[in-house]
């Protein structure tokens, strides 16, 4: 398990400006986290994989309902 160890992963859903962008449907957003999600992986840096983790969704795609 991640450092978050069941806590929130708050930065990628709040406050990292690619993630929130790309969410958000901005053409740079989507690019830039493409591009990241290429290079680091499917579930992005710490902060998406910890999100991944929680929410069971990769950093690009809303949370479910």
């Amino acid at each position: 398990m991640t450092a978050t160890k069941g806590k929130a992963p708050v930065f990628c859903e709040k406050y990292c400006p690619v993630c929130r962008s790309a969410r958000a449907g901005s053409s740079i957003g989507k690019a830039l986290q493409k591009i990241e999600l290429k290079i680091v992986g499917k579930n992005g840096c710490i902060w998406g994989k910890a999100r991944t983790e929680y929410y069971g969704v990769t950093p690009d795609k809303p949370i479910p309902k």
